[in-house]
């Protein structure tokens, strides 16, 4: 989960100590008659600071007034936005007919996230087809005072806000809850069986169990774990060698590059990255200057190809291509895990690398 504090801590190491109630409330459906009360924690936010509406015109609180509103706080490469949104379509899907509304609110945390051709692009192939409020101000995002990615508020029918909840999991309570309030609207015809989801690529959940990186950036903002952070030339080309060990979660760079606030831009053909990591996945937010300018690359896993770990990004032949500014997959390991060794290599240059996530 991400927050606009720069803190990437999961939701599963922010886990209250043991309770009984979290781990039920995760796993189990109620009676149809046991529903919890909940509390009233406010009232839906205007959506006047968005900067543009896809799928819908603009909408308005007054204007869903009598429909459960579900909002949903993302960013396109969030890879935490990602592995919840197999769950938000299909409530849409099932839900929609029976009074309630999904607002999706894009709110960017990379600079290419404001671009509003790569978000309606995003938003197509992620078969979001709910209304989804541009957010580049940051208006929506104040107006309900929220801090994280992704973010979830339902209201009811009368406008509160009823429920929250941030980051991924807790999936049976919130739809148990979009059910509550439906039926609290006289909702007809509200099946109380849960959807059930097949995630394929960026959008499986993270193996949590073995997942011992965390979410690294690249741009000496938010960087940490750079193995040449001593030797670096920030903001500027500088010619980087290959460090000859990495300790675990540690990365570091070969080639001529260019350590940016935001990014690491490769200025030269045949750089590398090189990342020592613990993880199922490995994926990559980067993008090459402007969307369409294709930049080869090719990922060696321990000094080998991929093979059967190459993630959807990736060729059986380690090769891929960088041709929009997304998150890529590069490895998806399908057999144990273990302290490895990712290295991705770029043919040619301009290669912004923003930030690893890993699952």
């Amino acid at each position: 989960m991400r927050n606009d504090t720069g803190d990437t801590t999961d939701t599963a190491t922010r886990a209250a100590p043991f309770d009984m109630w979290r781990i039920i409330r995760s796993v189990a459906h109620r009676l149809a008659d046991d529903d919890v009360a909940l509390p009233v924690e406010g009232h839906l936010a205007p959506f006047d600071g968005a900067t543009g509406w896809l799928n819908s015109e603009p909408l308005t609180p007054a204007g869903l007034r009598g429909r459960v509103v579900l909002v949903d706080f993302w960013t396109y490469t969030c890879v935490n936005w990602l592995r919840t949104l197999p769950y938000v379509r299909a409530w849409d899907a099932k839900y929609r007919d029976h009074g309630l509304t999904i607002v999706g609110v894009h709110t960017p945390e990379f600079r290419f996230e404001r671009d509003v051709d790569n978000v309606t692009r995003e938003t197509r192939n992620f078969r979001v087809e709910y209304p989804v409020a541009i957010d580049s101000d940051y208006g929506v995002w104040k107006a309900f005072a929220n801090h994280f990615w992704p973010a979830v508020y339902i209201a009811d029918a009368e406008g509160r806000i009823r429920y929250h909840h941030f980051g991924e999991g807790e999936y049976p309570m919130t739809e148990m809850v979009i059910q509550q309030l439906l039926l609290d609207a006289s909702a007809e015809g509200t099946d109380r069986d849960l959807v059930m989801v097949e995630p394929t690529g960026l959008e499986v959940a993270a193996d949590w169990r073995t997942l011992q990186t965390p979410e690294t950036y690249v741009g000496y903002r938010q960087s940490n774990g750079f193995a040449q952070e001593v030797a670096a030339r920030f903001d500027e080309s500088h010619a980087y060698a290959a460090p000859a060990t990495l300790p675990l979660n540690a990365w570091g760079l070969s080639g001529t590059w260019t350590v940016a606030g935001h990014a690491a831009v490769l200025d030269a053909g045949g750089g590398r990255i090189s990342f020592r990591f613990h993880a199922r996945d490995v994926n990559l937010v980067m993008g090459p200057p402007a969307s369409g300018v294709p930049i080869p690359f090719r990922v060696l896993l321990d000094g080998q190809l991929a093979e059967d770990a190459n993630g959807t990004d990736v060729q059986l032949d380690g090769s891929g291509v960088v041709g929009d500014q997304r998150t890529y997959q590069l490895i998806r390991q399908r057999g144990p895990i273990s302290d490895r060794t990712l290295e991705i290599e770029f043919l040619v240059a301009g290669v912004e690398a923003y930030c690893f996530t890993f699952g």
